[in-house]
């Protein structure tokens, strides 16, 4: 195991808050006195089928704390997504049913697989706990709570003051999360920064227990392709771990350059030494590197090399690429071998109605056919449709037609 202060600066790099630090020091100093590893928690709720890079924030941390010789525990939150975590949030979140959540569960540790190793993991559903609470449990439970701190929260004292609903069941999140931790005996647990209130709630209820107090790690949120807001699946502006390349590659190529440094520090080990001068001399070249740092950790070098190899020959010296997905069209439904776009651009799936492929025609359209990549701005225009003839809208969305 390595020396404290070495482990120190590994488990450093990126987080946000380490609360307390001294504690923290002082279990990584026990542990290597013992040989006992520590326990070092993290939850993910399965809320939806994607693992995104936002996840992996946290992930990659419990995955260091692997590398150091500490075991990880991975808790599947199937009741806590029943609730919702409400951290964060400026409304109560759309509830789950159970069924839904079990099907969003089912890839997730295939997906998580991708960045910790699992077979070093202790990996728990908290409803093999939950699901045998009796209500006098429940009541047990919330008792260690006054309304007076739970409306502390900052998301909670937003919600009142606008008034914005706050239902009860929303304030037994924050318990389930603490509660997790005295189940699985955590030394330290990591989280969000906007997870902060719900991690130092585990110390009280693992004090409460007769357990020693958990540290608690908290990550930057991850901002998303939009280089705005926080990456969720909800807003469309994320990356899927289970993404094909050149899809990942290709979204990581589109995010704003001021997203360079925080997402080389989060998402890859390169130090800020390497990536801060080649940010500010070649941000184009460092979206690359970051690119292929990234699709490299869930497909491999050579696949990375061979996807930014694609995007350079698609975008850079605007080519299609080789791999275009085909849909079929009857003859039948041409009018003297020809299709008015916007049924085209629907009947390809490149717009979901009439109206949204005439929104993407215009002056600045970017639709295009044929190799000539003639653009199409007219929103009356009838093309004329031959076999293999390629539509595309902007420079990642492309179709074939194949004509039967």
């Amino acid at each position: 195991m390595k020396p404290v202060e070495e482990q120190l600066a590994i488990i450093s790099r990126g987080v946000a808050q380490i609360e307390p630090l001294a504690e923290l020091r002082h279990k990584l100093t026990q542990s290597v006195q013992t040989g006992k590893p520590l326990r070092v928690k993290y939850g993910i709720d399965p809320t939806g089928i994607d693992v995104h890079l936002g996840h992996t924030v946290p992930l990659r941390k419990l995955r260091q704390f692997q590398d150091l010789g500490h075991q990880a525990v991975l808790i599947l939150g199937n009741y806590t997504a029943l609730v919702g975590d409400p951290s964060g949030r400026d409304e109560t979140r759309k509830g789950l049913t159970p069924e839904q959540i079990a099907a969003n569960a089912r890839d997730y540790l295939t997906q998580i697989g991708r960045i910790i190793d699992l077979d070093r993991t202790e990996v728990h559903s908290n409803g093999d706990w939950f699901s045998r609470f009796s209500f006098l449990d429940v009541l047990a439970l919330t008792s260690k709570m006054t309304m007076q701190r739970m409306l502390e929260r900052d998301d909670f004292t937003r919600r009142r003051e606008r008034g914005v609903p706050i239902y009860l069941h929303e304030c037994l999140y924050p318990l389930m999360q603490a509660h997790d931790s005295v189940v699985v005996r955590a030394d330290v647990e990591l989280g969000g920064t906007e997870q902060l209130f719900n991690l130092m709630l585990g110390r009280q209820l693992q004090q409460d227990a007769g357990q020693p107090p958990q540290v608690c790690l908290t990550m930057p949120i991850l901002r998303g392709t939009d280089g705005e807001r926080k990456m969720g699946k909800s807003l469309g502006n994320y990356i899927g771990v289970g993404m094909p390349p050149e899809q990942m590659f290709g979204l990581t190529m589109s995010i704003p350059d001021s997203l360079l440094p925080e997402w080389f520090a989060l998402l890859t080990d390169r130090p800020a030494e390497e990536t801060d001068p080649l940010i500010a001399r070649e941000p184009m070249a460092a979206k690359k590197l970051l690119g292929r740092d990234i699709v490299a950790t869930y497909h491999g070098q050579a696949v990375a090399a061979e996807a930014e190899t694609n995007w350079v020959r698609r975008f850079s010296e605007r080519q299609d690429p080789d791999d275009i997905e085909e849909v079929v069209l009857s003859v039948s439904e041409l009018t003297d071998g020809a299709m008015w776009i916007c049924k085209l651009l629907v009947r390809l799936g490149l717009a979901a109605s009439n109206s949204e492929a005439r929104r993407l025609l215009g002056p600045s359209s970017g639709v295009t056919v044929g190799p000539d990549r003639q653009k199409i701005t007219d929103e009356k225009a009838n093309v004329p449709i031959s076999d293999g003839l390629v539509v595309r809208v902007g420079s990642r969305r492309i179709k074939r037609v194949r004509l039967a």
